[in-house]
């Protein structure tokens, strides 16, 4: 993951384009405010399986990415981070985007 896609999430949070932590995002899908789920790598087996069955549920899309708990929550201005949602269409495009030019 390059500095570019943490920067794309790190302005996402400061816009309050997207909700943190696992309870947040849990919520934010059930209240289909969610438009992307990321999940970090290091997740337990247990809340990579409660975010990726809501998320399935729900049809919202979701991913692990080889982001940290610890790099995605210093991204987001947190500690460790398990998940994050956005709720911005447009701020899921810039992740998508910068996630391509990293290739």
């Amino acid at each position: 993951m390059n500095k570019n896609t943490l920067g794309v999430i790190g302005l996402a949070a400061r816009a309050r384009g997207i909700v943190i932590g696992t309870n947040q995002v849990l919520e934010a899908v059930r209240n289909k405010k969610a438009k992307l789920v990321l999940i970090a790598s290091d997740v337990s087996d247990n809340t990579y399986k409660n975010l990726t069955d809501k998320s399935a549920y729900y049809q919202v899309c979701s991913e692990q990415t080889d982001i940290t708990t610890e790099e995605l929550g210093r991204a987001v201005g947190h500690s460790n981070t398990a998940a994050i949602a956005f709720t911005n269409e447009n701020f899921v495009i810039a992740y998508k985007k910068s996630l391509s030019s990293d290739k």
